[in-house]
């Protein structure tokens, strides 16, 4: 299975700004999701795996999807799905490949903390952070990606000081 990302709207089938019901609906296809929240502190949020790959939909106060996390698979496990960003896998393509190809599509890309990188405005976020024996660059990162974020439209506006 191919799930595709397209920022700022969608990861795979769950569509950004959807109400609760229909993010339920999608990622039925999955398994059951687990419902965590919502909490005096946090709304309530999906969770759970499919294929290795796991996930995490967060809602705001009104049960709108705002966020998509995924999450490459845990160590040693197997996995058939893939997770594309124009037509690479965030999780098996080097993360200087993807983030390459997004500069090269005219996004700003924002890397000063190389383990956390976010694209402003496009609201497209990066983690390399895992304990897992996975292949590492000079600088000791994961050499791909090890999670992304697709969220809607000023997601990551507070890091860049708006």
């Amino acid at each position: 299975m191919d799930l595709l990302l397209a920022p700022p709207t969608a990861a795979g089938p769950v569509r950004l700004g959807s109400p609760y019901g229909k993010a339920v609906a999608a990622v039925r296809p999955w398994g059951k999701p687990r419902v965590v929240g919502p909490t005096s502190r946090r709304a309530r949020r999906l969770m759970g795996d499919f294929d290795g790959v796991g996930y995490t939909v967060f809602f705001d106060a009104v049960d709108r999807v705002t966020a998509v996390e995924l999450w490459r698979p845990g160590e040693g496990r197997q996995c058939t799905t893939r997770v594309l960003l124009d037509g690479h896998d965030v999780f098996t393509t080097p993360a200087d490949t993807v983030l390459a190809e997004l500069r090269e599509r005219g996004w700003t890309v924002d890397d000063e903390d190389p383990g956390n990188v976010f694209v402003p405005g496009v609201s497209l976020g990066f983690t390399r952070q895992t304990s897992q024996e996975v292949p590492r660059d000079g600088q000791g990162l994961p050499v791909s990606f090890t999670s992304v974020l697709v969220a809607g439209k000023g997601y990551y506006d507070f890091r860049c000081g708006q």
